[in-house]
């Protein structure tokens, strides 16, 4: 009985060792996540005071209007971000369009359908797999199969969207997959004793009350998506482009490898000032569609 106390109090069992321990192990738990905020908002500081040229004298902010309307140019001043905004807006597009809608069924098929074997299970570790490999790897796979076998055009949107879909379709599947496995299954066996059908227990029961947890994995997936510019290298996406794209056959550069491009200038100007109000610009994108995600998913939640 001795041993087995003395084991129980490394988070705190009453006694003066245990609990010493358990604020220890708190206090170290709180500085990591502290450490991890921190060197973000030294990040995202030091991005923002050189998009704003903050602490530059004599120099223009660039960040302002004309950076999100304009092309980019050779000249620093003149350079903007605004057909890499359409781009990579338009590929979000084909992405929520594509990979959203087969990830969920997936997980609706593999959770709720699908015969517990041995099939089954090495699927569902492939998925796992899957959601491991490096992005640079999945462009390969998008030139191959949407480039050269389906001959969609280089660097086209539709390409980028497909191509950042499949990177992203393993995390859709194993969110929506998590979000379903949360909801009791006393709620099934209440609807299908009330005579309902499988299809019907999913519809009205089972993904109603799974589908805050799926918008969750949704919004993390995209937000993934639109920062990733190792598979739009491997397609073909323009360093440059000085109109944004009309339709999906069009080629597009994204603001991700816009940024890249501006990174690799001689010119100091493009790889502080331009690259950081174009980090910021990303952000900014980024964060307005997060909260657009998380207002639905907290509308489908109460109403839950």
């Amino acid at each position: 009985m001795a041993t087995e106390s003395s084991d129980s109090g490394w988070f705190g069992d009453g006694t003066e060792t245990g609990a010493i321990k358990g604020r220890l192990f708190a206090w170290a738990c709180l500085g990591a996540t502290l450490f991890g905020i921190g060197m973000v908002m030294i990040l995202l500081v030091y991005v923002v005071m050189d998009a704003f040229a903050i602490g530059q004298p004599n120099t223009a902010p660039w960040l302002d209007w004309g950076f999100l309307t304009n092309a980019t140019s050779r000249f620093a001043d003149q350079a903007g971000l605004y057909p890499a905004i359409i781009g990579s807006v338009m590929m979000m597009g084909v992405i929520a369009l594509s990979a959203l809608p087969i990830g969920v069924g997936a997980a609706i098929y593999l959770e709720e359908y699908a015969p517990d074997n041995k099939l089954v299970r090495f699927i569902e570790i492939n998925i796992g797999n899957l959601a491991g490999v490096p992005s640079v790897v999945y462009g390969l796979l998008g030139l191959a199969v949407f480039v050269q076998i389906m001959n969609l055009g280089m660097g086209t949107v539709i390409v980028g969207g497909f191509t950042v879909g499949l990177l992203i379709l393993p995390i859709v599947i194993i969110s929506a997959q998590e979000a379903l496995r949360g909801v009791p299954d006393s709620r099934r066996q209440a609807s299908f004793g009330m005579g309902a059908t499988r299809w019907q227990t999913t519809k009205n029961v089972v993904l109603p009350e799974a589908l805050p947890g799926i918008l969750t994995g949704t919004i993390l997936a995209l937000g993934r998506a639109i920062g990733e510019t190792a598979p739009l290298l491997m397609i073909g996406a323009a360093a440059t482009v000085y109109s944004p794209p009309t339709g999906l056959f069009d080629r597009f550069s994204a603001m991700p490898r816009q940024i890249y491009a501006w990174v690799g200038m001689p010119a100091e100007a493009f790889q502080y000032g331009v690259m950081a109000a174009g980090v910021v610009t990303l952000l900014a994108v980024l964060l307005l569609m997060n909260a657009s995600a998380i207002l639905i998913r907290n509308k489908y939640q109460r109403e839950s």
